[in-house]
């Protein structure tokens, strides 16, 4: 069991919502701590948003933080804007390529920088969760594909700054998006979280160099105390890949089956390091698909495999997006709160 301090007294819940829903709370005049939206509009400053279609019937949705500070602050630091109750942070940066004279691995290194800037600045020094979306991840930057050089420039400025870039390193995703600008998200806290892996596979930061010349930094999922005697586990994007080895090419159906089967393996492991209980069918997941016609294909086997009364079945968003290798078609990443504390 960990030691608790006094710095995990501000408790922190999350809950996803309809667009409507969402920016009503806001309608009292004191907007929520923070918000990460799917679909919805730019400019509304507490809620960053996804810039992919969303292909879920229900619309624009939002995974909407509350944090227990009673002052939440907003604050700039270069690129990185974020919102902070002086135990959490939900960040956000936005960097448009073709207004910039530096190429991905660059861009990807000052965004970067900047991150680890921002939550210097703000008192909120472990990364808990990143989302990371690149236009045309898969297409060629030169030589180089574009998500091996953003893997470049990400893992140099983890390492100038001292973080965990292999063993350590936080629970993140990246998906292509078709459109708009570099875009990260990330969520920070007071204590580091407990960083998960997933048996079936090779950590992402073990990948042999043909899959470039850094290795994606993160880990598969992680543990942390949000508070209020809960543990919130967050899982990165999990996709058809078995060992360091895409499998079932070509096949929707037999990815997005084997995904499932990595993301019970995630919990699985994640269940041994805390007195809290996961389930794949109590998940809030996002659904990444590539093509857009394969979207009803995965609603079935998700709901086949869970149930479509599972609370993942029914609270899923779907987004059009290009998975981090062409060869993929499918990738989820989630995240459950659930009572328990973390083992040491």
């Amino acid at each position: 069991m960990r030691a608790q301090d006094e710095t995990s007294t501000s408790p922190l819940r999350v809950e996803r919502l309809s667009l409507t829903a969402s920016l009503a709370l806001a309608g009292g005049g004191k907007a929520p701590f923070a918000a990460l939206g799917y679909g919805t509009p730019h400019g509304v400053a507490w809620m960053p948003t996804v810039n992919a279609h969303v292909l879920s019937s229900d619309g624009a949705m939002a995974d909407v933080w509350h944090a227990g500070g009673a002052r939440i602050r907003s604050g700039t630091t270069g690129i990185a804007r974020w919102r902070t109750d002086g135990h959490w942070l939900l960040g956000a940066i936005d960097l448009d390529e073709t207004a910039e004279k530096q190429g991905l691995a660059e861009l990807a290194h000052r965004a970067y920088r900047d991150l680890f800037k921002a939550l210097e600045q703000a008192g909120t020094p472990h990364l808990q969760r990143i989302w990371n979306y690149l236009p045309q991840i898969n297409a060629d930057g030169g030589g180089l594909e574009r998500y091996r050089q953003f893997n470049l420039g990400r893992q140099e400025a983890f390492l100038e700054a001292g973080r965990a870039a292999f063993e350590g390193a936080p629970a993140a995703c990246a998906l292509g998006i078709h459109q708009g600008a570099l875009s990260i998200r990330f969520l920070a806290g007071q204590q580091a979280p407990l960083p998960v892996e997933n048996p079936r596979q090779v950590s992402a930061y073990r990948y042999p160099e043909t899959y470039g010349p850094r290795s994606p930094t993160f880990s598969r999922a992680a543990l942390a105390d949000i508070g209020d005697g809960s543990v919130a586990l967050f899982i990165s994007g999990t996709a058809s890949i078995v060992g360091h080895e895409t499998v079932h090419h070509g096949d929707v159906r037999e990815q997005t089956r084997e995904t499932l089967r990595n993301l019970q393996a995630v919990i699985a492991a994640a269940n041994e390091r805390c007195s809290a209980t996961f389930s794949l069918a109590g998940l809030d997941c996002v659904v990444y698909v590539r093509h857009p016609s394969d979207t009803g294909t995965v609603r079935a086997i998700i709901e086949q495999a869970l149930g479509a009364d599972a609370p993942m079945s029914r609270h899923a968003v779907y987004l059009e997006a290009d998975i981090c290798r062409s060869d993929l078609l499918v990738e989820i990443e989630a995240h459950a709160v659930a009572a328990g504390q973390l083992r040491a």
